[in-house]
């Protein structure tokens, strides 16, 4: 493709990405499954295509794509359900491609147990994020959408690291389970232990991050870094490291430390330029899914049709089944073995409430929020042209991925709803407005303490203005509490008054930025000038709730 060929694709690309979207806020339908449907489209129709590059797919397109997603998840939560996460993205995982794996090796025709293993590895980990932008429209509870951000910020690292050991063996001939467990255990310290350098580092230079410029390139560069520390060739020469898992660790550790080292104009900076990489991104990755199909059902003209046919069932039963055996099973084991969902054996603080085990609804949602999605097209590709089966191997995980995404992804939010899994929105909003609150008890207590101080006239009015505009906050809040209290349900209640303020300041604002539109037209204001005041009413504008009853 020439330049131009290339900047009319990414034109038009974005242009479709961009409709999706407003199409899925219309209509709700998943926005993975629209654009993997138009890129299948595309790829028959006469024109341009692109190919999936994996290397350029591993290292600048999932890197973000993890990091952004470890940004906004809670490291306190994850750590929580430690266990839970663990069995997903580690234990399933590797289960998964084993059996895939002796699959292939007792029943595929001249498949080698190293072939099967390669390919469990590129469909054991599902891609939450299909399932995450369907649940979270559908009111998952808190506690699933962190067993699946939890799980899908892990489980790549675990599948990469079968992918590279399933190819090693294949090159020297033979599989070495002792081997494969010490070459995993190497890469997955040594990426949690690079992750959390690379943080600590970032966590030194937080004097870049006061200012929104820096604090931003310092965001871009980060997870790029962490891969590539653990991925370069000369450090690959001697260890074996996994950059998934270091992208991931720094991501969480970077998060968790933000509210702490970053101004609130760097924090409302980084996290606009990342909402809109990784709105970029993600669309990109499923138009080019889509895009691969004619390509892969190509090769599949030296296959047998018996053949093609018991490779992908013993994949889809091994995808589609396996995950809802394992969590019931799981449910099942006994408390000693550690291995319960959800549970704890040690006292908890009363921030780490004890956790129950998940309810047959909750692995029910769990078990069908399985879709995959990037990470297993970009693996499977990195395989070697003389691998084994490999069109075989390229079939069958694009199919696990077209019947999970498009399956899955359109039936998830139904199943959620007739299963009535809703988030407790009263307590959410009641937790919110306890902190408000305590958040301005703290800003009063610090105002006495400066009234106790010397100062003089000016001062003593500035404090008490202060205060009054603190303490009529503090009143709003509790009478939000006061009414929260009273609801049964897990519906916050609509109220007139807090509705009736939030449409009074919106006007309000409004009308101040019709003003200043009028003086920029009329002459009298600059555009500098107007920019300048504009963003001041676009933060306060940011503060106002989209949805009155959720605040």
């Amino acid at each position: 493709m020439s330049y131009e060929e290339i900047l009319l694709f990414v034109l038009g690309a974005i242009s479709v990405i961009v409709a999706v979207r407003w199409v899925t806020e219309k209509t709700g339908l998943p926005a993975a499954v629209l654009l993997t449907l138009i890129g299948i489209l595309y790829a028959y129709l006469p024109g341009p295509n692109l190919d999936l590059h994996p290397e350029l797919v591993l290292t600048f397109v999932l890197p973000p794509l993890l990091y952004n997603a470890a940004l906004d998840s809670s490291l306190l939560d994850i750590r929580r359900n430690m266990r839970t996460v663990i069995s997903l993205s580690v234990a399933l995982v590797l289960v998964t491609a084993l059996l895939i794996g002796l699959g292939f090796s007792l029943w595929v025709a001249g498949a080698t147990l190293a072939a099967g293993v390669a390919l469990g590895a590129t469909v054991a980990p599902p891609d939450p994020v299909a399932a995450l932008a369907v649940g979270r429209k559908a009111g998952l509870p808190g506690k699933l959408v962190t067993l699946i951000q939890g799980e899908g910020l892990l489980n790549d690292a675990t599948a990469l690291t079968i992918l590279t050991v399933a190819v090693a063996a294949w090159r020297d001939g033979n599989f070495n389970f002792d081997n494969a467990v010490g070459q995993f255990v190497i890469s997955a310290a040594g990426g949690v232990l690079v992750g959390i350098a690379v943080a600590y580092a970032v966590r030194m230079l937080k004097a870049l991050r006061y200012d929104p410029l820096n604090a931003n390139a310092l965001s871009l560069i980060t997870p790029l870094a962490a891969y590539l520390i653990c991925e370069n060739s000369f450090v690959h020469h001697y260890v074996t490291i996994s950059g998934v898992l270091a992208v991931v660790v720094a991501g969480l550790i970077v998060g968790h430390d933000t509210p702490r080292y970053a101004t609130g104009a760097s924090r409302l900076q980084v996290s606009a330029v990342w909402r809109l990489i990784d709105f970029l991104l993600e669309g990109m990755v499923f138009l080019l899914i889509g895009q691969q199909v004619p390509d892969v059902v190509r090769g599949l003209g030296k296959y047998e049709t018996s053949t093609i046919v018991i490779a992908l069932s013993i994949t889809l039963g091994v995808v589609l089944l396996l995950r809802p055996l394992w969590l019931v099973t799981t449910q099942w084991l006994p408390r000693s073995l550690h291995t319960r969902l959800g549970g704890q054996d040690e006292p908890v603080s009363d921030v780490e409430k004890r956790e129950a085990p998940l309810t047959g609804k909750e692995v029910t949602a769990l078990s069908w929020a399985g879709t995959r999605g990037v990470i297993t097209l970009a693996a499977v590709f990195t395989l070697p042209e003389k691998f084994p089966d490999r069109e075989l191997l390229h079939f069958c995980a694009i199919a696990v991925v077209l019947v999970t995404l498009i399956g899955q992804g359109l039936t998830f939010a139904p199943l959620v709803r007739w299963l009535g899994l809703r988030a407790n929105q009263t307590d959410k909003a009641k937790l919110r407005n306890e902190a408000r609150s305590a958040a301005v008890v703290a800003a009063l207590d610090r105002l006495d303490d400066i009234q106790e101080q010397q100062h003089d006239n000016v001062e003593d009015e500035a404090i008490e203005t202060m205060r009054k505009q603190l303490q009529f906050r503090l009143d709003r809040y509790q009478r939000r509490l006061d009414l929260l209290e009273q609801v049964e349900s897990h519906e916050v209640p609509e109220s007139p008054q807090y509705e009736a303020a939030l449409m009074v300041r919106q006007a309000v604002i409004d009308a101040e930025r019709e003003e200043l539109l009028r003086w920029r037209d009329a002459g009298r204001l600059n555009d500098d000038s107007l920019r300048v005041l504009n963003r001041e009413l676009d933060h306060e504008e940011l503060v106002l709730p989209k949805r009155p009853s959720n605040s």
